[in-house]
């Protein structure tokens, strides 16, 4: 072989290794598996000894998703052709997409059955949902080029950024590990033309679509965005052609990744097609749309900024959806990492800022220059973004991005200290600093259990006081999974509504009538203190007063009537069939 031919290639092989980075060994991936669990077990401590009684944050929104994910499992195993029709909302079709669907945990919903393991399966995801962001962007920072403790801060600046903790109710919005994870599979299957890695990074991003739009969406955009970069990239450079097993991956993985994206957008049509709630309006948008002040508000529930942000967060609209602050350690080491971060390319250090910049400024919504300069484009013109009701959320990405670029800094940091002691000294400090500002306070409420007077009753069947306490209601029917005509949704659905107010005097012919007319058998009416556990609403409870409704005579309604401990169980007589 000619020297010259020979010096050439190992020359490229050293610029190939360089641009890859060293990339993740297998000792380190099990540390850093065991070692992601186990911080989010101490973070959300005591929740891991209290799984199936306790749920992590509140009984709002987190036990309804404990029993979509419970109905997700069971339709799996008993429906699995019909699992978008769910047990709630009786008669209405398609309930599952009411909501996010979670349908990617639905595997787990598979593990157990009742109240119990509703709970215990949700906490655990919870502590998934801390878990697996750091695991995935540490890998992709590794694959990326930084060193260890360097991709700790990324790691950690992503999992524990201190506005993910605002979204602590809602399971489908801190799902978020598997968009770096896709990421690292994908660059490291793409640089090393390795097919099945490649296939696995879109296999895990279809995966991530699975779990809902709110963070699907963004992360198809993404997908999107980073292939016409590539792409142009490519058409400039060497267009080098892609060895043909990736290509058959790539095409598989793409394809796999649109029939997920179809399969889930389908019932979301029809949902929009019969409701028109469910296209967001403006004047929804704007609700949940902040001015540049939000990013000055960090969370509630953040040990460190919440008091001193205090005074701010007061004054936004909804300071539950639009507190965004980023975190301050994790900004000066972002500033480093785009100045002198020289772990990554000066290209990718300045691709990475334009996009936090831009997604920073389509997070906010209508809220800067009234939506032209970012959001309102995509709520206008671009496929899926008129479903969304809080642009916010979009501040996922935002944190994805500082948080390499916080990594790349603190690499910059700690290779340019002077003795190997103050090196090491950093490299624990760094993170440790960048954890302390995520830290949050999880309250960890005790779930009311279902009265045993509801087992075993014919359905479909409605329980009163109907409005505020649906979610609980929902969690309770993961016992049989009876059809229920009560639910909460993000939907406006005109049907319940109307429901809802036909409950106001019940029990009275009007009431009864329009039972009888939905094929309701049972009505179910709690006059105990287990629903009042919930937090306050502004809907109010139809009847709004239990007690004294359970106190009228049914004699000529055509009911029927047993007193249970805290509830009354009536029976229709000859409901109608929908």
């Amino acid at each position: 072989m000619c020297p010259c031919a020979s010096a050439h290639r190992i020359q490229s092989r050293a610029l190939v290794s360089a641009t890859q980075g060293e990339g993740p060994r297998g000792r380190e991936v099990w540390l850093l598996v065991l070692g992601s669990i186990a911080l989010a077990v101490i973070v959300t401590w005591p929740l891991a000894i209290h799984p199936g009684h306790r749920i992590a944050q509140n009984l709002a929104d987190p036990i309804r998703t404990a029993w979509q994910v419970a109905w997700t499992g069971h339709a799996l195993a008993h429906q699995p052709l019909h699992i978008w029709q769910s047990n709630a909302f009786w008669p209405l079709g398609n309930s599952l997409a009411f909501s996010d669907s979670l349908l990617g945990y639905a595997p787990f919903g598979l593990v157990g059955s009742g109240q119990t393991a509703a709970l215990v399966r949700y906490n655990l995801l919870f502590l998934l949902a801390y878990a697996l962001p750091l695991i995935g962007a540490y890998l992709l920072g590794r694959e990326l080029g930084l060193r260890p403790a360097a991709a700790a801060v990324a790691g950690l600046a992503f999992a524990y950024a201190p506005a993910r903790s605002e979204f602590n109710s809602h399971l489908h919005v801190i799902s978020s590990g598997a968009i770096p994870l896709s990421l690292f599979f994908l660059v490291r299957g793409y640089r090393r033309q390795r097919p099945g890695i490649v296939l696995a990074g879109w296999a895990v991003a279809a995966w991530q679509l699975s779990l809902g739009f709110t963070l699907g969406l963004q992360l198809a955009y993404l997908l999107a965005v980073v292939a016409v970069v590539v792409g142009v990239l490519w058409w400039r450079g060497d267009r080098r052609a892609l060895p043909r097993p990736v290509v058959l991956a790539s095409v598989a993985g793409v394809a796999l990744f649109a029939v997920v994206g179809a399969f889930q957008a389908r019932p979301y049509v029809d949902v929009a097609d019969r409701y028109e709630g469910a296209r967001r309006s403006e004047a929804q948008v704007q609700r949940y749309s902040a001015s540049p002040r939000a990013y000055l508000s960090a969370a509630p529930e953040n040990r460190l900024w919440a008091g001193a942000t205090a005074g701010i967060r007061d004054d936004l609209r909804e300071p539950k959806e639009t507190s965004l602050f980023p975190g301050l350690a994790i900004l000066l080491l972002a500033g480093v990492g785009v100045a002198a971060g020289t772990a990554f390319s000066r290209g990718l250090r300045a691709g990475l800022a334009i996009g936090v910049v831009a997604c920073a400024v389509f997070a906010l919504g209508f809220g800067f220059a009234n939506g032209w300069l970012g959001y309102r484009w995509l709520f206008k013109f671009a496929p899926g973004w008129g479903g969304v009701r809080t642009p916010g959320r979009i501040f996922t990405l935002v944190t994805l991005g500082l948080a390499l670029l916080a990594g790349a800094g603190a690499q910059r940091l700690i290779a340019g200290t002077r003795g190997r002691h103050a090196a090491v000294a950093l490299a624990a400090v760094l993170p440790a600093l960048v954890l302390a500002e995520g830290l949050f306070s999880l309250d960890q409420p005790r779930v009311p259990r279902a009265p045993a007077a509801l087992a075993g009753l014919d359905g479909p069947e409605i329980n009163l006081p109907i409005g505020p306490y649906d979610r609980l209601y929902q969690f309770w029917s993961v016992e049989g999974f009876p059809k229920i005509a009560n639910g909460v949704s993000t939907v406006g659905l005109p049907p319940l509504h109307r429901l809802r107010e036909q409950m106001e005097d019940f029990p009275d012919r009007r009431s009864v009538r329009a039972l009888r007319k939905l094929g309701i058998r049972t009505v179910l009416l709690h006059t105990g203190p287990g629903v009042r556990a919930l937090p306050e609403s502004s809907e109010p409870p139809r009847p709004p007063e239990p007690a004294k409704a359970a106190d009228r005579d049914v004699d000529d309604l055509g009911l029927t009537r047993r007193d249970a401990d805290d509830v009354v169980v009536y029976e229709i007589r000859d409901p109608a069939v929908p």
